[in-house]
């Protein structure tokens, strides 16, 4: 009987195992696939394989994008440098394009779609040179999708609103929008014009010094913040051809504000800001071409004067701790000699928290305000 029943236990445990195995088998052949239910891709390309794709609006708007030595180019409706973040995430949206639903297997009557004069067409072609062509149409009754085909496909499928949206773009949304195209970690020398002429290098340990109207100490975060600025300064497209022509206007008649020159490793570019009556800022850069309407924070953030950018700090020691100090005040000095933990001046033994106390003010100790000549006690600090 015993033995029987342990013939039973084997049994039910090989079944078990098989089930198990089966099972997990299975999940393995499944991994990956889409389910039964999944609404059908429209488009699958790999993204590396994008090699040019063209947007074209009903309205007669076209932009054309190439792809050369791995970047994005606009060729139409001009040539323009394009935003490579903007057109790789438009890559993306293209490359595994799901529709909502299946409308109809073979649709005969496209005008009901608006497919038969649709309102954007999308041409990919891939670098084997083949073109898929997605046509998008009218919104659907409820505003919640649209209507989409392929060129060379008898189906009609549903997009969501916003990967219409991710397609629904142009030259200004896609081009590169910086007016400055430096490379921040190359930049050598920085020359700014607002509140008097003032020139930034930087010295043997990679920081921030100021080199005219004369050799001074620089405040590196403030000079960071300034070259910040002109990276992130960016043209507006949002504006018409009439909004065009105002900031052309705006620029020309505007008083001159600051003028910042940027050197790295392939050249200077220049950038000028002019301010209109109303306080509109307007920038004309040599990196691109145009005049464009630009930011208060741009303009306001550029005219500074020269004491903006210098180090405030009396004493540069950071947090290495001097080892000896000298105060003179007139006739009478004093000195205090750091040996070990102890502060001597001379052969007596000072408090050590009472001189660290004032080491720890004179780290901190900063300027209100710069003169070029002053009298008083001085203190040397090594």
């Amino acid at each position: 009987m015993r033995f029987r029943g342990l013939l039973a236990a084997v049994v039910v445990l090989a079944a078990l195992g098989g089930a198990a195995w089966w099972s997990e088998r299975k999940e393995k052949a499944n991994a990956g696939k889409p389910s039964a239910d999944a609404p059908p891709k429209i488009l699958s390309i790999p993204e590396s394989d994008f090699q040019q794709i063209q947007l074209a609006k009903k309205a007669g708007d076209t932009t054309l994008l190439k792809k050369a030595n791995g970047k994005w180019q606009i060729v139409q409706p001009k040539p323009l440098a394009a935003d490579q973040d903007s057109v790789n995430s438009l890559v993306t949206s293209l490359s595994s394009l799901s529709s909502d639903r299946l409308i109809e297997d073979k649709a005969s009557d496209l005008s009901s779609y608006g497919l038969n004069s649709p309102a954007e067409q999308v041409a990919v072609t891939r670098k084997d040179g083949k073109v898929q062509k997605l046509l998008v149409g009218d919104d659907t009754p409820t505003g919640a999708g649209v209507f989409a085909k392929l060129e060379n496909d008898p189906r009609v499928f549903t997009i969501a609103s916003f990967a219409k949206s991710n397609l629904d773009k142009s030259s200004k949304d896609l081009r590169d929008k910086r007016l400055l195209t430096f490379n921040s970690d190359k930049l050598t020398r920085v020359d700014l014009s607002a509140k008097g002429t003032y020139e930034f290098g930087k010295n043997n340990q990679n920081e921030w010094q100021i080199l005219k109207p004369r050799p001074l100490r620089a405040d590196g975060l403030q000079v960071d913040e300034l070259v910040r600025k002109l990276k992130d300064a960016k043209m507006d497209t949002s504006g018409s051809e009439e909004d065009a022509k105002k900031a052309i206007a705006g620029f020309s008649t505007g008083l001159r504000g600051a003028v910042a020159a940027v050197t790295d490793v392939s050249g200077t570019q220049q950038l000028e800001i002019r301010k209109d009556k109303d306080k509109n800022f307007y920038a004309r850069s040599s990196a691109v071409e145009g005049i464009y309407k630009t930011t208060s924070d741009l303009g306001d953030g550029l005219d500074k004067a020269l004491d903006d950018f210098r180090n405030k700090k009396l004493f540069d020691f950071g947090w290495n701790d001097p080892s000896r100090l000298e105060v003179h005040n007139g006739a009478t000095q004093a000195t205090y000699q750091k040996n070990g933990e102890k502060w001597m001046s001379g052969s007596k033994q000072m408090d050590a928290p009472s001189i660290q106390a004032l080491v720890d003010k004179l780290r901190d100790l900063t300027s209100v305000k710069f003169l070029d000549a002053g009298n008083g006690p001085v203190l040397f600090v090594a």
